[in-house]
Parts: C-alpha cells; sequence; structure tokens
C-alpha cells in the first residue's frame, strides 16, 4: 500500500450516500469503486486487489456481515469498515468478532468516516511493516506465518487465523515477557476510535491459547495478569 494509492471497494444500496462517500475519498487521492449489492460485493472483492472494504451491513442479497464472514473463511483478510443504521452495541460487537476492523453509525459526519478510514489504513501499514522484518513467530512448538495467516500448532493441526489473531499476536511478540494492557491491545489491533469492549480482547486471548497452549488451565504462553492485560512468554517458562 506503501508505494500505490490505497484502493477501496465501497459496497453500500444508498446510492446519494455511495457516491458522496466515493467522492470524499477520492478527493483523500483513494481509488473508490462503487458496488450495491452484497453478492456483487462479494464477487469483487474476492477477485480485486483492495486495500479496505466499506462495507454497509444492510444489503440486498447478502448482508455486510455475511460478505465479511464468506470472505475470511476463502482467507480473504482484507481491513473492513461496518456501515450500519442500527446503534446496538450487540450489533458492533458482532460486526467486529465477523472479522470487520471498525463500526461506524448512521448518519455520521463525513469527517469521522475519513479519519476511521485512515485510520485502519495505518494500523495495516504498521502491520506490513512490521511483518517485512520479522514475518514469522516459533513458541512452544508453534509456528506462525504473519504473512500467510497460517500456523502449525505443537499437535502438528494447522489453523487458518483472523486478521485479529495475527494482529493481537504481532503486538505480543513485539513485546515479550512485558506486560500489555488490554487497552493497549484495544488501541494497537482496533484503535481508540472502535474501542469495542475488553471483553472482546479476553475473548480473542481465549482463541488463542486453545489454538496454541498444551494445557489450555494452565497456560505457559498468553498469561493472565489480572487487571491489567497480558503477557507473552515465548518460551513458556511462566508458572
Amino acid at each position: 500500500m506503501s508505494d500505490q494509492v490505497p484502493r477501496i471497494l465501497l459496497v453500500e444500496d444508498d446510492l446519494p450516500l455511495a457516491r458522496g462517500m466515493a467522492e470524499n475519498l477520492r478527493a483523500e487521492t483513494y481509488t473508490v469503486d462503487i458496488v450495491h449489492d452484497g453478492q456483487t460485493g462479494l464477487e469483487r472483492a474476492s477477485a480485486g486487489d483492495y486495500d479496505m472494504l466499506v462495507l454497509d451491513v444492510m444489503l440486498p442479497r447478502l448482508s455486510g456481515l455475511e460478505l465479511c464472514a464468506s470472505l475470511r473463511q476463502q482467507g480473504v483478510n482484507t481491513p473492513v469498515l461496518f456501515l450500519t443504521a442500527r446503534g446496538d452495541p450487540h450489533d458492533k460487537v458482532r460486526g467486529l468478532e465477523a472479522g470487520g476492523d471498525d463500526y461506524l453509525t448512521k448518519p455520521f459526519n463525513l469527517d469521522e468516516f475519513l479519519l476511521r478510514v485512515r485510520a485502519i489504513l495505518r494500523r495495516w501499514e504498521w502491520y506490513r511493516a512490521s511483518v517485512a522484518s520479522a514475518s514469522a513467530l516459533n513458541f512452544g512448538g508453534n509456528q506462525v506465518d504473519f504473512r500467510s495467516f497460517r500456523a502449525r500448532a505443537w499437535d502438528g493441526r494447522e489453523h487458518e487465523l483472523t486478521e485479529k489473531e495475527v494482529m493481537i499476536l504481532k503486538v505480543l511478540a513485539e513485546r515479550p515477557g512485558e506486560v500489555i494492557g488490554r487497552d493497549d491491545l484495544l488501541e494497537r489491533v482496533w484503535g481508540q476510535e472502535v474501542y469495542p469492549s475488553t471483553r472482546t480482547i479476553d475473548n480473542f486471548i481465549l482463541r488463542l491459547r486453545k489454538l496454541f497452549e498444551r494445557e489450555q488451565q494452565t497456560p505457559k504462553h498468553f498469561i493472565t495478569v489480572r487487571g491489567v492485560g497480558y503477557r507473552f512468554d515465548s518460551e513458556g517458562t511462566a508458572s
């Protein structure tokens, strides 16, 4: 992304809103393609080389949540900003846990929308830059490839990781042995603009333990520091 103009796919069935968003994104020098239903959006996102997707949740033919889930199942990890007329916090959590990076409730200010877009692209630029210098992680018989989002666990099982799982792993692996607060993890992986819930972090850590710990009840690598956050021990020497 750093050497090219970012390409954004906008999937929105409100045509005037889509045109307005696209005009503002293009004014920021982004390249923008627009489609108006979920099925076409899925086809374009699966085939196209996009840096980011902006998905309305309520779409004809296929919802934004279903579209995102289908992409993640295909191994497409392009970052996603959800748009919705529904402000229910449970909907926000559903969107983020479906693989979304951010969630913006309509009606929204266009300046805020552009801020969210820039923040998502900036976080992915950080991830890509960090992967360029350290593309793999080995710990406790586990191997993680940060480029392909694939992992081989200590028991020989292979796993496809989600974008958030690898981002959380990357943050922890960059600071082994340090206590990293939940808020710090949320900021690095989702950003202050999103801030879903500290419980979201806990759920992802539980998932990582399930994949990589030999004994989930007595973890040696993903250590809870009560009231603060987590500490990553690559050697598995934690008691």
